[in-house]
């Protein structure tokens, strides 16, 4: 990431509605870690540390972001980080539970793996590449091929869920994503 990207999202974060509900990937298998550290990964505006925090976790939330940063301040139970995610390193088997939602980082994945504790819990949903997609990023780079994520963490994890499917914004528009659950074993 660079400076380029951080003012994208600081501008994004600044000027357009973000969701503050969790996603219901987060809200169904999140309680499944043991409670104790969570790491929330391109955390945004903190939709998910916030809902970690009030499960009883201790969540590291991070984001190149000085905007979403700054709006977690305060909070208790959550650690906003700034950090620019091509060279920042996670601490490896700390902990029980990591999220990354929309955001696709492929050099991250063996990371997070080494970041889960043993039976820690990793939640993944971005979005896939398909040519009918009428929204998702632009640049191909930030899609997931199909069978991808489950390629990337099959054989390292224990896949708990996975399912790739077809939603629906509030305007119509329609998107493939693929969604994850595994655990460290």
């Amino acid at each position: 990431m660079s400076q380029e990207d951080q003012k994208r999202w600081n501008k994004k974060y600044q000027n357009s509605p973000i969701p503050n509900t969790p996603i219901k990937l987060v809200t169904s298998f999140a309680s499944q870690a043991t409670k104790g550290y969570a790491l929330d990964v391109a955390c945004g505006m903190g939709r998910h540390s916030r809902y970690l925090a009030s499960l009883g976790f201790e969540v590291d939330a991070l984001d190149i972001s000085s905007v979403a940063i700054a709006s977690l301040q305060n909070i208790p139970h959550v650690h906003p980080i700034e950090v620019d995610f091509d060279s920042y390193r996670l601490t490896k088997n700390y902990y029980d539970l990591i999220i990354s939602t929309f955001f696709l980082n492929r050099e991250l994945f063996p990371q997070m793996i080494e970041a889960l504790k043993i039976d820690g819990i990793l939640i993944y949903e971005t979005f896939v590449y398909h040519p009918d997609n009428d929204t998702a990023p632009s640049n191909r780079s930030f899609l997931l091929e199909e069978g991808e994520l489950m390629e990337a963490f099959d054989g390292l994890c224990e896949i708990v869920y996975y399912e790739e499917y077809w939603t629906k914004d509030m305007k119509g528009n329609k998107s493939m994503k693929a969604s994850m659950v595994a655990r460290k074993r």
